[in-house]
């Protein structure tokens, strides 16, 4: 009996153990992606294919129409309007998830019952001239009440008089230099006039504001902004008229400036007792139109402006100080006051089937100053018509190995507020997680090629991405040009480049790839269709930020049959598609390595000699071998990633880990000299004009003008720089470690 118990519990044995085989192999089975479906992807050319051909001109036109029939400023009614509108879209799309996520931040407003205005005033205080309220109404779609008027966002409020008015140019920091210099010019409890372009407008009034004066009026000048002539105008044209102003924030932070360095929660300590703690503006400032600026300009007195400082007015411009008749005053009244009010991020998800937690994030600002068609409906619209290509994609079956993330920010233009926030919110997450961020800011603000900017890694699928996509434009294919990238290389092409390469801009800031970039270290691009800059050398299209931005401008002016939008949704979805899709993460370690050397040429030429005349020559050379070195590791993770085993979901995930951290090492968490919160030591945008990039920007802002500074300020920046080259070198070789074999240190 006993043994008969015996033989019984052995078969019971080996029935559980053969059990627990089975279901391990089971087990196994389901949870390591068998090889055929692990590698799926982006070698299936159908998908690319099916994905372009989806998208459709006239929906675009459609979404553009509907997102331009009102205005839809940050932190209103129509701001969360938007956002709902927006979610229930994604809805639509057979996504995974979609989310609104609110921000309860600090924006600013002008006050309708009590409007922003500009005197010229006599000995009397009679009123000479004074500013309009609102712009001109030239199509009836404009004849809405919640057209906000112009301002400026953050000035500060107040009212400021001053008998001394001075033209200042473009009110770049060189231009207050030339006048302090070579004029003797005093700008304490001045006011100052400049026009816009060339940099940002809220570095002309911080250039203001260091240099002493209380006040400063911004204009645009037909110089600038009506080319073609003053009767040459909107709504005929593109073109800026005498009524139109420019609106826009001018504070050179980005993010909730009451949060400065943490994300606006609930539970964020915010001192609201004193504005001047927060980094806004001290001074008073506000926008106006040629028409206005006229009044101002053409009654000036004082030596007559340089050639290069004359604008297209029908006047003769003077630097000033004042005006002909010596008791004229100028005199501001601006009601602009802060307001805490919610704005909203939308998102929408497609999970990854492989590798959910490894995200593509495609991003695009829902907010304007009024109707917004270019500035950024024109990217809302195109990014609506590429994600709704991806969800038919989905409810065929497909999905991306990757995550895709849909990015609808809210409150861009106060200082990309919305996605500043969310990146500061999640950092810890992102940091881990995110693949490459992708941005459209405006899709379409002209009609002659495409534009792009990004960092290097990015360049080569920008390219090949922009191969697959068919010229929107018929002139330009019949000259033999079928692609957008044809277009693109014979419209700006990279000067040097061999083989011939289209140009690709380093990014800088101004949009929402800035905290990205900035503050993490994702891999970011922008890109649109852009005007011939080759002939128009213009800072803007010439009705940005404007009442006349309208969808008549799109439709009529810029965009007839939506075959631009179309093409930046194409190309933009394609890039999105292969970096979610592609087995190898598609970034490129060598076209790093060869912007580097580009970049380490660039100082050299441009301030290496004076670099080694103050004893920095040690230095200069092992940034050098730095460099050299960076570039030798660079090809050799080309060539182990070119002989990797394909079919190890380890060795993959390895190898993408590293081609995906790569723009992490060059995060100094330290941050530049003076600005912690832009940790990039390669690209960040000039502290001299925050919508221009620049490379080395701790190395060049701090060499910036450095020989016309006194002796002891002179000793103490050099000193800046040195340290700061050893912090560029370290970075460079800190960003090389990450490239080599596991256990190569």
């Amino acid at each position: 009996m006993q043994g008969k118990r015996r033989g019984i519990l052995v078969v019971v044995v080996m029935v559980a153990v053969v059990l627990v085989l089975a279901i391990g192999i089971i087990i196994g089975h389901f949870a390591v992606p068998k090889t055929q479906s692990y590698q799926q992807g982006a070698e299936d050319e159908s998908i690319s294919e099916k994905l372009i051909q989806e998208m459709k001109a006239e929906n675009i036109e459609s979404y553009l129409r509907d997102l331009t029939a009102h205005p839809h400023l940050a932190g209103t009614a129509a701001d969360l309007s938007t956002a709902q509108n927006l979610s229930e879209f994604w809805k639509q799309q057979s996504f995974s998830r979609v989310s609104i996520v609110p921000y309860r931040v600090l924006l600013s407003y002008p006050d309708k019952e009590n409007p922003n205005l500009v005197y010229l005033l006599d000995s009397n205080g009679q009123t000479l001239h004074r500013t309009q309220k609102m712009e001109k109404i030239l199509r009836p779609e404009q004849n809405q009440s919640d057209v906000v008027p112009p301002f400026h966002a953050y000035s500060k409020p107040g009212s400021v008089t001053s008998e001394k008015l001075i033209y200042v140019n473009y009110g770049r920091v060189e231009d207050f230099i030339w006048l302090k210099e070579n004029k003797s010019m005093n700008f304490n409890n001045t006011i100052v006039i400049a026009r816009y372009g060339k940099i940002f407008r809220g570095d002309k009034v911080s250039n203001a504001e260091n240099f002493g004066a209380k006040g400063i009026l911004i204009y645009s000048d037909p110089a600038d902004y009506a080319i073609d002539g003053e009767t040459s105008v909107y709504p005929d044209s593109w073109w800026l008229p005498g009524t139109g102003v420019q609106r826009g924030t001018v504070y050179n932070g980005e993010g909730d400036p009451s949060t400065v360095g943490y994300p606006s929660l609930e539970s964020s300590y915010r001192d609201i007792s004193d504005r001047s703690e927060w980094p806004l503006p001290t001074i008073s400032s506000h926008p106006i139109g040629y028409n206005d600026a006229i009044q101002f300009l053409g009654n000036m007195t004082g030596e007559v402006a340089p050639p290069e400082w004359q604008g297209k007015l029908s006047i003769t411009y003077r630097l000033g100080p004042g005006f002909n008749n010596a008791s004229w005053k100028v005199q501001m009244n601006i009601s602009t006051h802060d307001q805490y009010r919610t704005t909203y991020n939308v998102f929408g998800f497609i999970e990854g089937s492989v590798e959910p937690d490894r995200y593509v994030l495609i991003g695009n600002h829902r907010d304007a100053w009024v109707f917004g068609a270019a500035d950024p409906s024109s990217g809302t619209a195109a990014m609506m018509e590429m994600s709704r290509a991806f969800g038919q994609m989905v409810k065929q079956g497909w999905r991306p190995r990757r995550t895709l993330i849909f990015c609808s920010w809210g409150a861009e233009e106060y200082g990309l507020i919305g996605s500043w926030e969310w990146v500061e919110n999640f950092v810890k997450n992102l940091n881990q997680r995110a693949v490459a961020y992708l941005n459209v800011d405006i899709a379409v603000q002209g009609n002659y090629s495409m534009r792009a900017s990004s960092t290097p890694s990015l360049h080569k699928i920008i390219y090949e991405s922009s191969k697959k996509i068919p010229n929107p434009n018929p002139e330009e294919v019949k000259s033999d040009r079928p692609t957008l990238y044809d277009t693109w290389v014979n419209s700006f092409p990279r000067k040097g480049s061999q083989p011939k390469l289209p140009f690709i801009n380093a990014v800088g800031a101004g949009s929402d790839f800035t905290g990205f970039l900035q503050l993490v270290g994702v891999s970011s691009m922008d890109t649109r269709y852009t005007y011939n800059t080759n002939e128009w050398k213009v800072s803007s299209y010439p009705l940005y930020h404007s009442v006349y931005e309208t969808f008549h401008l799109m439709s009529k002016l810029i965009d007839r049959g939506f075959q631009y939008h179309l093409a930046v949704s194409r190309l933009w979805g394609e890039i999105a598609r292969s970096l979610a899709d592609s087995l190898i993460i598609p970034l490129n370690v060598e076209d790093y390595a060869e912007t580097i050397v580009q970049l380490k040429e660039s100082l050299d030429a441009g301030y290496g000699q004076l670099m080694r005349d103050n004893g920095l020559g040690e230095g200069l050379s092992y940034l050098e071998d730095a460099v050299r070195n960076f570039t030798d590791v660079a090809k050799d993770f080309q060539k182990r990633l070119s002989k990797l085993d394909k079919t190890s979901p380890l060795a993959v995930r390895a190898m993408n880990d590293q081609l995906m951290y790569l723009e992490r090492g060059f995060i100094d968490s330290a941050g530049l000299p003076g600005r912690k919160y832009f940790k990039h030591i390669l690209f960040a945008p000039s502290s001299h004009n925050s919508y221009a990039g620049e490379a080395f920007p701790g190395l060049v802002d701090a060499m910036f003008e450095i020989e016309k500074t006194s002796s002891t300020e002179k000793t103490e920046r050099w000193e800046e720089v040195k340290k700061h080259l050893s912090v560029v070198t370290f970075t460079i070789m800190s960003a090389t470690s990450t490239l080599v074999d596991h256990i190569q240190f």
